[in-house]
């Protein structure tokens, strides 16, 4: 079972990105877990048909503890299981306990059932700390992706995710498994992002062009495969699929400094 973690700036595509990579992964026949960890419980919209499923946090806080896994396990698009963690009450309490909360209940219930090829969790945040980090701290996550775009502060915040991922791949086993740009069709978008993924020690593993199906599908409530499964699009988050299955490219981060990213914005036509 491989366990991947998506982190990345907040706005930047992390949960479309998911939710339209796992669906291209059931369609090569792997078994998927997707774990919201996101306060907003939208992690598995697309995959639900837009169904607001109970969050693990509100059935604790509701039901308690002892209920079954299917109250608050759903199962979506071509068989993929969704989870979302829910954050506590609104001026109450760190979101970030939610993913540790949500986590150790989904182990007790047995969700990690051994027929699983890919647990994802879809994680909120531009750095990596606190209850946010609990997924690589822990050692639940080996595999980090960083959803990125030629923007600059989506770099800002993909550098210092990174900081975090070195700082816990050094006590643990967790990887850098590489950059996926999410396109804001910035100029020299591509070339930037290799760029910045070499600098880091990693590689872009994949480049996901900008394209209006996507919010077509969205506003259908739909992954893209689903929405219209011949369109272009489609067919780049199948690649993006098989690109995740058959890496074997993991790194331990090397963020650079705020100059050096800076330099490497200028490099590219960034910044002018």
């Amino acid at each position: 079972m491989r366990q991947i973690a998506i982190y990345g700036k907040g706005g930047i595509g992390k949960s479309t990105t998911t939710q339209n990579l796992t669906a291209g992964l059931s369609e090569l026949g792997k078994s998927v877990l997707v774990v919201g960890c996101d306060p907003k419980a939208d992690s598995t919209r697309l995959l639900l048909g837009g169904l607001a499923q109970k969050t693990v946090l509100d059935t604790l806080r509701q039901e308690g503890s002892d209920v079954d896994l299917n109250y608050i396990l759903k199962e979506g698009f071509n068989g993929i299981r969704c989870v979302e963690s829910g954050g506590p009450e609104p001026g109450v309490g760190c979101a970030g306990r939610g993913i540790i909360t949500s986590i150790d209940m989904l182990e007790r219930l047995g969700a990690y059932t051994d027929d699983l090829d890919y647990v994802f969790y879809d994680v909120l945040g531009d750095v990596v700390c606190g209850g946010f980090a609990m997924p690589i701290r822990e050692g639940k996550a080996k595999e980090i992706y960083i959803v990125a775009s030629g923007e600059m502060m989506a770099l800002y915040a993909a550098n210092n995710i990174s900081r975090g991922i070195k700082k816990y791949a050094e006590k643990g086993g967790v990887r850098l498994g590489g950059i996926i740009c999410n396109s804001r069709k910035v100029a020299n978008e591509k070339e930037l992002l290799e760029a910045f993924a070499e600098e880091l020690g990693t590689h872009l593993i994949y480049f996901v062009p900008r394209d209006n199906v996507v919010q077509k599908a969205e506003i259908h409530k739909e992954t893209v495969i689903q929405f219209d499964p011949k369109a272009d699009q489609a067919a780049e988050y199948r690649s993006l699929a098989k690109a995740i299955e058959e890496n074997d490219n993991f790194v331990i981060p090397k963020p650079m400094s705020q100059e050096r990213l800076e330099q490497i914005l200028l490099e590219h036509g960034i910044i002018e």
